[in-house]
């Protein structure tokens, strides 16, 4: 095989595999699987997968299993590690989708969900949250968890509002707004680490990111926040699509611009700013995942959001509804 045949062999394999969406569904559902038992099984104390699976399988569907584990194996997996297992699943499908809306929408394979100071704003609430001598919990979350999530919601705010004020070049602006901004918070935190005194490791924890604190009270409060933001922006898919052969072009696709570009950041922000109140700050998820999802599936938003069958070059200039001649033009 010439050298030349290899990329066209490889691209022929990735559409075999994407017209497999249900092979595909059924071995991503069983790897999931597979890494929760161990994610749960696998500590200091070793819980076997055998008792892993009896253990979820009683306390979870109510089945009626012989015991063979001890109670304190028990609450190690309920109470500890499964709702850090399920707290990472839900961050991740969170920071994942939202990195697949902002590549999207600002047609940049770099942009990550922290590219619009979300990581700034919430570290700098986070910091704030630290030096205040104001403790307290509410559904498990204490001030640490609400700064961060309001500071990162606020940050893209203020982001897209100074974005607006700029002339042509809508998202070209909203990137080096997003830097800006992003760099100014980044000031801030540094002031307020330096203030925090012996809070300066409570801080330092949250921008490493972790699940050492999940609990089952915390992904209650996550869970409708970050999924439902990503169903939403799978529902927006198709517009998705449209963006990205350029706002010109959606447009006369029909897709309202200017709302649905407002919309899905303001979803892939949510979904952002929830996954860091709960987690702290993880890096290369965001950036990372949908690349790789794209390389077993393609590049259609239908495909990476909604994980529906992926399309050729021609089922995807019908599922934006333009024309073959009008994607000629706009690919020059």
């Amino acid at each position: 095989m010439t050298t030349a045949a290899l990329p066209r062999s490889r691209h022929r394999a990735g559409f075999a595999l994407a017209r497999r969406p249900v092979a595909l569904g059924v071995a991503g559902i069983v790897l999931l699987a597979v890494i929760v038992v161990l994610g749960v099984g696998i500590g200091t104390v070793f819980v076997a997968p055998g008792d892993t699976i009896a253990i979820l399988a009683h306390r979870l569907l109510g089945l009626d299993v012989t015991r063979t584990w001890s109670t304190a194996e028990e609450t190690i997996v309920m109470d500890l590690r499964l709702p850090r297992v399920l707290t990472a699943m839900v961050v991740g499908v969170g920071l994942a989708v939202s990195g697949t809306a902002f590549q999207g929408l600002l047609r940049n394979p770099l942009a990550d969900p922290y590219v619009l100071g979300t990581a700034s704003g919430a570290a700098l609430g986070a910091a704030v949250a630290v030096i205040l001598p104001i403790r307290g919990l509410v559904l498990e979350f204490g001030l640490l968890h609400t700064l961060a999530f309001a500071g990162a919601l606020g940050a893209v705010y203020v982001v897209y509002k100074l974005s607006r004020l700029g002339g042509s070049g809508q998202m070209t602006s909203l990137l080096l707004t997003g830097y800006a901004v992003g760099s100014l918070l980044a000031a801030g935190l540094a002031m307020a680490m330096y203030l925090s005194g012996a809070g300066l490791r409570q801080i330092f924890s949250f921008l490493l990111g972790g699940f050492e604190s999940a609990s089952w009270g915390r992904l209650a409060v996550a869970v409708p926040l970050i999924l439902g933001a990503s169903v939403l922006i799978g529902l927006r898919a198709r517009s998705l699509n449209g963006m990205l052969l350029g706002e010109e072009a959606a447009s006369h696709l029909g897709v309202d611009v200017k709302r649905e570009r407002a919309i899905l950041l303001g979803l892939a922000s949510l979904a952002t700013a929830a996954s860091v109140a709960v987690s702290g700050l993880i890096g290369f998820v965001g950036l990372v995942a949908p690349h790789v999802v794209r390389l077993l599936v393609g590049p259609n938003a239908l495909t990476l959001v909604n994980c529906t069958p992926a399309m050729s070059k021609n089922e995807f200039v019908g599922s934006t509804g333009l024309s073959r001649s009008g994607l000629s033009v706009i690919s020059g």
